[in-house]
C-alpha cells in the first residue's frame, strides 16, 4: 500500500475505502494477500453480475484467447462480433419483442452515454438534454454534464451545460407527480425550458441512492418524450444484464426506448464493453462520423456470448435474481425494523440501498463491514445510503453471511455512536 501512497495519483478511490491488496477472487469472494477472505457485495460497482472469474464464461475465453483468433479488431467484422449480435438478438431482443440495431462504442459507459448524446443532438437538431435530479451518467464531459451530483460537476473545470435538470419520481414525495411538471413545462411555450433533443433517466439511480422509479411514471415519461419530438434514452449501464431481476431494468414497465446504453456486467467477465441499442429509425449516422479504437473488444464479445447462453435462455436464472432479491430485502427490512424503523430500505431485484439518513452511520457501517469480512460501498447525495449489488450468481448461505455482517456491523455502529453521544453529555 505504501507504493500507491508514494506513485498512484490522489484521484484513486477504492483502494482507500477498502485497504487491503487483493490477489485472488472467484464468485463471490474475494481473497487478500495476508489471506483474509472478503464477501464481495460491490461486484465491481456492477461489473461483476456473474462473480469473480466465473469458470463457465472463463473457458469460452481461455479456448478463444489458445485459438489466436483477433483479439484486438476496431469495428472489423469477425466472428465473435458476429456472434454475439446473434445470440444477444435471438435469445435477449427477440424474446422480448425489441428491435434494435448495435453501435458498440469506446469502451466504457461514459463513451457509451456521449455518443447517445451525441446521436440524439444530431437527429433531433436540439441541443438541450433533459435529465434527472441524483441522476448519474459517467464523468467525461459530456456525461457528468447530465449528472446530477455537484462533487463531480465541480471538477469538470469547465461550464457544464447542455442540461435541463427535472425532479425524479418521489423526488418532492410520494404526493407530487414529476412527470405531470415536466410534461407541463414542456408543453407551456413560456417556461424557458428549450424542447430537448433526448431525455435520459436510469429506472434505479445507483450512484443517487437506489432510487426507484414506478412502472407508471416511467411511461410518462417515456411519453412525454414522443409528444415532445425528443429521443427516449435508459441508461442501463449498472441497472441492465439482470441487476433489477430481468436482462433489461425497463421490461417490468413495458418500455420500449430510442436508445438503450449497456455496459459494466455486458461482457460478463469484467471486461470492458460498452454498445447502444438504437432503433433503426434513430440510426443516423453515417460511416465514421462516430468512432473509436476500443470498439467491440473481440474478448468481451466472447465473454458476453457465453454469458448470454449460460444464464439468458430460459426464465430460471431470472427468477432466482428475483428470489435472492426478496430474500436479501426481507432481510434488511428485519435488520431496519429492529432500530425503530429510523433506516429505510429500497431497491429492486439485487439492487438494494439501505438509508442511514446520516452519511456518518453509512460510513462507519461500511468501514466495520469491512473490517469483518465485508465489501459494501456507499451512495446518495451524501453517501448516506448503503449500497448492496452482490453477484447474482451468490448462493443463499453467503448471502446470509454478507448481510449477518453487515448486521452485526450497524448495531456495533450504533452502539458506539451511543456511548460517544453519552460521554459528551457527561
Amino acid at each position: 500500500m505504501q507504493v500507491l501512497e508514494a506513485l498512484e495519483s490522489n484521484v484513486r478511490s477504492y483502494s482507500r475505502s477498502f485497504p487491503a491488496v487483493f490477489s485472488r477472487a472467484r464468485g463471490s469472494i474475494m481473497l487478500t494477500s495476508c489471506g483474509r477472505n472478503v464477501i464481495d457485495f460491490f461486484s465491481g460497482a456492477g461489473a461483476l453480475n456473474y462473480g469473480h472469474n466465473n469458470h463457465q464464461i472463463k473457458a469460452a475465453i481461455a479456448e478463444y484467447l489458445a485459438s489466436d483468433a483477433v483479439v484486438h479488431g476496431l469495428d472489423m467484422a469477425t466472428p465473435a462480433k458476429l456472434e454475439f449480435i446473434e445470440s444477444f438478438n435471438s435469445i435477449i431482443l427477440r424474446e422480448r419483442g425489441l428491435q434494435y440495431r448495435f453501435q458498440f462504442t469506446g469502451p466504457t459507459g461514459a463513451n457509451a452515454i456521449e455518443a447517445a448524446l451525441k446521436l440524439s443532438r444530431k437527429v433531433t437538431g436540439r441541443q438541450n438534454i433533459i435529465s434527472f435530479t441524483q441522476g448519474y451518467h459517467g464523468l467525461s464531459l459530456g456525461a457528468v454534464a447530465t449528472s446530477g451530483n455537484r462533487f463531480y460537476r465541480a471538477a469538470s473545470g469547465v461550464s457544464l451545460c447542455g442540461t435541463t435538470f427535472m425532479p425524479y419520481d418521489g423526488y418532492f414525495g410520494p404526493d407530487v407527480d414529476t412527470a405531470e411538471y415536466l410534461r407541463d413545462l414542456l408543453v407551456d411555450d413560456s417556461s424557458g425550458i428549450d424542447f430537448p433533443a433526448a431525455i435520459i433517466v436510469e429506472t434505479v439511480q445507483g450512484e443517487g441512492g437506489i432510487n426507484v422509479a414506478s412502472r407508471q411514471w416511467l411511461q410518462s415519461i417515456q411519453a412525454i418524450a414522443k409528444r415532445v419530438g425528443a429521443l427516449f434514452i435508459v441508461d442501463d449501464i449498472q441497472m441492465g444484464c439482470g441487476r433489477t431481476g430481468e436482462f433489461f431494468s425497463f421490461e417490468f414497465a413495458e418500455l420500449s426506448p430510442d436508445i438503450v446504453v449497456l455496459s459494466k456486467s455486458l461482457s460478463g467477465f469484467g471486461l470492458p464493453l460498452s454498445m447502444l441499442l438504437i432503433k433503426e429509425s434513430v440510426d443516423a449516422w453515417q460511416p465514421g462520423e462516430h468512432t473509436g479504437t476500443f470498439r467491440g473488444n473481440n474478448l468481451a464479445l466472447v465473454s458476453a456470448t457465453a454469458a448470454v447462453n449460460i444464464y439468458w435462455r430460459s426464465r430460471i436464472f431470472s427468477e432466482e435474481v428475483q428470489r435472492l432479491g426478496g430474500l436479501m430485502r426481507q432481510r434488511l427490512e428485519t435488520i431496519a425494523s429492529q432500530h425503530s424503523n429510523s433506516f429505510a430500505v429500497r431497491g429492486r431485484g439485487l439492487a438494494l440501498g439501505f438509508d442511514c439518513q446520516i452519511a456518518e452511520i453509512a460510513q462507519a457501517a461500511a468501514r466495520k463491514a469491512f473490517e469483518k469480512g465485508l465489501m459494501v460501498e456507499r451512495c446518495g447525495p451524501n453517501d448516506q445510503v448503503v449500497k448492496f449489488l452482490p453477484a447474482l450468481t451468490i448462493d443463499v448461505e453467503t448471502l446470509s453471511d454478507g448481510l449477518e455482517i453487515f448486521e452485526d456491523s450497524l448495531a456495533q455502529t450504533l452502539k458506539l455512536g451511543q456511548r460517544q453521544r453519552m460521554s459528551k453529555a457527561r
